[in-house]
């Protein structure tokens, strides 16, 4: 049954804020656009648990192949290049490599379709240190041993702005109008998470650091896994609206996950994991006009001729001697098969079961644990930026943060350009939060019904954002991140399904649990390795 306007907004924002909407926009014009991305269909042919047969002439030999072209994917080639072992090719589903750290192009700025920043590492995370060198993005070190960035790919001010109650504020807590005891609570909090940072167990390991692999097994650090990040907050006995929206947000914004669904251990990692010490800033954060499709187009540049897009894989077959790899090529609808003496599965470890032989007849336990959320991205491409209702209102930034809306606001893709004026890109985030059916509910909209979810949002903080807006593309992400829910990190579903089964290696940000660019690029390259020290 199609829903209304009314219902839909409602399902997205609540039934005050749908009727005040529909009550002041009754003219529902349609906005240019498409929806873009992945091609659900062809991704559903994994279900469908099918024999496939390989003509004899379409079989060939490659030592490696990498199923999945995200992060991980193209780490593991960029490992294998760098360790000049070229046998190898990478298999990506769509017809566009990256995953959901990918970007688009425009006549004003590229834009992201999803990640859009790299936290500077800390000088021991050598690998990834290694991959900003090589782009070209350092300039040094500093005395502490810490490598230096160059200031033009550090986000410029002004970086973050939150929108409450008709104003624009500075910075995502929103001081302004705070109580004494949300200044109480708020410099508390802070006191629990300098504790974490500087917390080292026997080895001398911290509870929280990039990436997780590095973290502290300490049973104390552990158990924070047993209890949401709400549950945890309350334990402590915190009951700051402003905090708990504080938090909220940042799982939302990192996991995709509103604050009680969230594991404490992941909650905490947000905050702590980026700080060197107490009373140190946050790592400083890198990011592009294009967000992570700068690593994304500069790890795919060196491999393009070992890259095969629009190729669904159908089966993994591992034997004694290695594994058959069966893809379908979309373009020609043709079936090919590669022999292969090891694969890297680098697509997200839900699939697994749709694509292993063995699993097939039988999945693992442990692939169970791993559980996703559904998200959609917009970007809106504006023939002039909106202008601030009040003269003494914080300017626009790069992350604007709307605090009485679900979504998680926008970036403005032409802020690192500096482009303060004219026509702007704007890229909005609304994580479905594990929603009742969230994944049907967000395929079952269709492109206007997208966009004017989009808008009708941000007319909160814009009145006049539909005459600006020229076009809206949409990207839906039906299976966009792992969900770090409590009970899950520290499980040991992780550890089973980081191991090989027979001749097959798994990469990808899933292990972790968290979904982020430097556990991709991680896993990435640990697979490559195991493959490399094993020859």
């Amino acid at each position: 049954m199609k829903l209304t306007r009314r219902e839909i907004l409602t399902a997205f924002f609540g039934l005050p804020f749908a009727l005040s909407a529909c009550r002041s926009n009754s003219e529902n014009k349609p906005v240019a656009g498409e929806i873009v991305g992945a091609n659900v269909d062809v991704g559903h042919i994994l279900r469908e648990n099918r024999n496939y047969e390989v003509p004899n002439n379409n079989w060939e030999n490659v030592k490696v192949a990498i199923i999945g072209g995200g992060a991980a994917g193209l780490s593991a080639a960029y490992k294998f290049q760098k360790s000049d072992f070229s046998d190898f090719v990478l298999l990506e589903l769509e017809n566009k490599i990256g995953g959901t750290a990918q970007s688009g192009t425009s006549d004003i700025v590229p834009y992201p379709w999803g990640a859009h920043y790299l936290p500077v590492p800390f000088q021991e995370n050598a690998e990834l240190i290694a991959l900003l060198d090589e782009m070209s993005l350092t300039e040094g070190v500093k005395e502490t041993g810490e490598i230096i960035v160059k200031e033009q790919f550090l986000c410029r001010e002004p970086e973050e702005r939150v929108f409450y109650k008709g104003r624009w504020y500075h910075g995502l807590y929103l001081h302004a109008g705070e109580s004494e005891t949300d200044k109480r609570e708020y410099e508390e909090f802070y006191k629990q998470v300098d504790f974490w940072v500087n917390w080292r167990d026997s080895n001398g390991k911290r509870a929280f650091v990039l990436p997780v692999a590095d973290c502290s097994r300490d049973a104390d650090v552990l158990a924070l896994d047993k209890l949401s990040f709400g549950d945890w907050l309350r334990q402590k006995g915190f009951t700051s609206e402003r905090l708990f929206w504080y938090c909220d947000y940042a799982c939302r914004d990192d996991y995709g996950l509103k604050l009680d669904q969230t594991s404490a251990w992941a909650g905490l990692f947000y905050f702590c994991s980026r700080v060197r010490k107490s009373g140190d800033e946050s790592q400083p954060f890198i990011t592009f006009p294009e967000g992570n499709g700068r690593f994304i187009n500069f790890l795919s540049d060196k491999i393009k001729d070992k890259t095969r897009l629009k190729t669904v894989v159908l089966e993994i077959v591992p034997s004694e001697k290695g594994v058959d790899v069966i893809y379908l090529n979309t373009a020609n609808n043709e079936i090919r098969g590669l022999r292969c003496e090891k694969a890297i599965f680098a697509a997200p470890v839900f699939t697994a079961r749709f694509l292993i032989r063995d699993f097939k007849k039988g999945a693992p336990a442990h692939l169970q644990e791993f559980e996703h959320n559904a998200w959609f991205v917009a970007n809106l491409f504006l023939k002039d930026r909106p202008k601030t209702r009040f003269a003494r209102d914080f300017p626009l930034a790069w992350d604007n943060v709307l605090y009485e809306s679900p979504s998680l606001g926008y970036v403005n893709s032409t802020h690192q350009k500096g482009l303060d004026y004219g026509a702007a890109v704007f890229t909005y985030y609304y994580p479905m939060c594990h929603e009742e059916n969230a994944r049907a509910k967000l395929f079952a909209l269709d492109h206007q019904e997208l966009a004017d979810i989009v808008l009708t949002d941000l007319s909160r903080a814009h009145p006049n954002i539909r005459e600006l807006t020229e076009k809206i593309d949409v990207m839906r992400w039906g299976h966009a991140m792992i969900s770090p829910r409590p009970n899950f990190l520290w499980s040991g579903a992780r550890d089973e399904a980081q191991k090989p089964f027979r001749n097959i290696h798994f990469a990808h940000s899933d292990l972790s649990g968290i979904a982020l660019f430097e556990e991709a690029f991680y896993h990435g390259i640990r697979a490559a390795s195991e493959i490399i020290s094993a020859k």
